[in-house]
């Protein structure tokens, strides 16, 4: 709220164990009273532009750097750990990345999957897109609505958990299977309906987005 008040318009947030009332009230009063503040977290790592710029704990030297005049690719995970997993699975491959951002896996995220995809759907050195979800929630599922409706990029994903028991809290606070609702494989068949490519594990995923980058 500081750094709002402040006038800084994009503010990661680290911490992770924020209690969920807490970042539902920050992030209500982030959008009533500072409409133009962009909030990403909490627990996250951040957001990297390889090569330009690093806001968060994620390690510059697993990403390739964009190439302009070659194909690369924007990332968006709600998993820290597969965050980097994608950035060095596609370094390993040669592939650039455009941006990473890590959401996060709290239930009160301050930036979505759409509002990412959104983002590198409008920038023009962004190709294709890779989205790394788990289970839990709804946020996958209204993704893949979205990549439908508005996202004319190919997307490769990965969602984690496939072998999750239902109602068990796996690592984040937002990863808990409720009845049918926040499946992994729910969330897989919501993504493959909206024609993105789904690997069954991250160097899948990665191998898949190698295949639609050559395809461009």
């Amino acid at each position: 709220m500081e750094a709002a008040e402040a006038g800084i318009e994009f503010i990661v947030v680290i911490t992770e164990g924020v209690p969920a009332h807490d970042e539902a009230w920050f992030f209500n009063k982030l959008k009533r009273d500072f409409p133009g503040v962009q909030l990403l977290g909490p627990n996250c790592p951040g957001i990297i532009s390889p090569g330009k710029a690093n806001i968060g704990i994620t390690a510059g030297h697993i990403a390739k750097p964009a190439v302009p005049g070659e194909k690369n690719v924007g990332i968006v995970s709600r998993s820290g750990t597969l965050t980097y997993q994608a950035l060095y699975e596609l370094q390993q491959q040669g592939i650039g990345v455009t941006t990473c951002v890590g959401i996060g896996g709290d239930p009160v995220p301050g930036t979505t999957f759409i509002d990412c995809l959104s983002a590198f759907e409008a920038d023009p050195e962004t190709h294709a897109i890779m989205m790394i979800g788990e289970i839990g929630g709804s946020a996958e599922e209204e993704a893949a609505e979205f990549i439908k409706s508005s996202v004319s990029k190919p997307v490769s994903s990965y969602i984690a958990g496939v072998t999750a028991p239902a109602g068990k809290k796996m690592g984040h606070a937002g990863a808990i299977v409720s009845g049918n609702a926040g499946t992994a494989q729910g969330k897989m068949d919501a993504l493959r309906a909206a024609g993105v490519k789904v690997g069954l594990n991250p160097t899948e995923a990665g191998e898949l987005m190698v295949e639609i980058i050559q395809g461009l």
